[in-house]
């Protein structure tokens, strides 16, 4: 074991700029299969330098096998892999110059904190002096200076995971992969933590790749976002349009609640739209005029307000009003048996309960889906 001093911490000068041009790392046409099922088909992806980008999707749609291919855990049938313009395609982990955090944490338990985060740097023979002031600049930028003298059995959950954040960014890694790495925590914990990794992005500017189930936190982590279903990716683009303007309804639905109805643009404004199969309805106003003439509109709940029955939007009964703390999340259906939901901030402004009849008035929605073929 190593053993480390505690000289003062060099400060950390870091900060996340996100480059525009050369990728930091590209994935070509890679494809991976075991036995007849196919965990990626031909995936194109280039990871910019100095962004967070998240890896999104179901259990089996492949996220957690491309980055184990990206950090050479894995081997793709077909494709090729490239690290700051040099091909990695066939070469082992331990070339790649990556750095990989688990779930698991994976601390050595007999060593101390600091030999723990100093492990990488030990076996690439680098001088005490240095290991123990990036032990130091590491322990101060996951804010845990006190802990370095204990041993990973000494600490929460919550200082194990930031203890193997610390050991992972210590070594510098062109490319940071993060693989589920809050999934074990408490939903309190795992939104403090979520907080800290967006930080420590922030300062060191370094490129994080990370793999989630978790709509919400990919929502809040990331600057880009490629939503994965059977292999492929589905859409690549910044949160904001991911959630505001998706590719498809597997997309729409994916992320976050939301409603799809089918609707017929007005044949004299188009900037208005007929719910189709909602008896009685108002027309919808929508954000922007509709460029179909039968379109799949993408409605998320806060842009529905809820009114006393009046016919200013569409006539529904409330199915079920369930308190989310904060917010006030209404199922409500239609005598034809369409579905919607909206969410109030606060106390709803009407006295709702089961099979009270209501106004849904939609605001602001204006993505129009194409409709699938039947």
């Amino acid at each position: 074991m190593v053993e480390l001093s505690k000289p003062q911490a060099e400060p950390w000068h870091g900060e996340a700029q996100v480059s525009q041009g050369v990728a930091k790392v590209s994935v070509r046409a890679l494809a991976k299969s075991f036995g007849a099922y196919q965990a990626l088909r031909a995936v194109d992806l280039d990871i910019r330098t100095g962004e967070f980008l998240t890896l999104l999707g179901p259990s089996g749609c492949g996220k957690t096998t491309l980055m184990r291919i990206i950090a050479g855990l894995e081997t793709g049938d077909s494709g090729t892999i490239t690290i700051d313009g040099r091909d990695v395609t066939h070469q082992p982990p331990r070339q790649r110059g990556l750095g990989m955090v688990f779930q698991n944490y994976s601390l050595f338990p007999h060593m101390t904190v600091a030999a723990n985060i100093g492990y990488g740097l030990a076996v690439k023979g680098r001088p005490k002096a240095e290991i123990a002031a990036r032990v130091a600049a590491m322990l101060d930028l996951i804010r845990l200076p006190h802990v370095a003298d204990r041993k990973p059995a000494a600490l929460s959950g919550g200082q194990q995971q930031r203890i193997a954040l610390a050991r992972a960014l210590a070594t510098e890694p062109s490319l940071l992969m993060l693989d589920e790495p809050l999934g074990a925590l408490d939903l309190k914990l795992r939104r403090q933590l979520q907080g800290e990794l967006k930080r420590i992005h922030r300062e060191t500017g370094m490129t994080f790749l990370f793999v989630t189930h978790d709509q919400e936190e990919a929502l809040f982590l990331s600057d880009r976002v490629a939503v994965m279903r059977d292999g492929r990716i589905e859409q690549l683009d910044t949160p904001d349009v991911i959630y505001h303007r998706p590719v498809n309804d597997y997309v729409a639905d994916f992320i976050g609640d939301v409603t799809l109805l089918t609707c017929s643009a007005d044949a004299g404004d188009r900037s208005r739209g007929h719910a189709q199969g909602w008896a009685g309805a108002a027309p919808i106003m929508l954000a922007s005029p509709a460029t179909r003439d039968t379109f799949r509109l993408v409605i998320r709940p806060e842009q529905v307000r809820l009114a006393p029955p009046a016919g200013a939007g569409l006539p529904a009964e409330v199915e079920e009003v369930i308190n989310e703390g904060s917010t006030t999340l209404v199922l409500l259906r239609s005598a034809d048996g369409l579905g919607l939901k909206a969410r109030l901030i606060g106390r709803p402004p009407l006295a709702l309960s089961r099979s009270t009849r209501v106004d849904a008035i939609v605001e602001g929605a204006g993505i129009g889906l194409p409709v699938a073929a039947s």
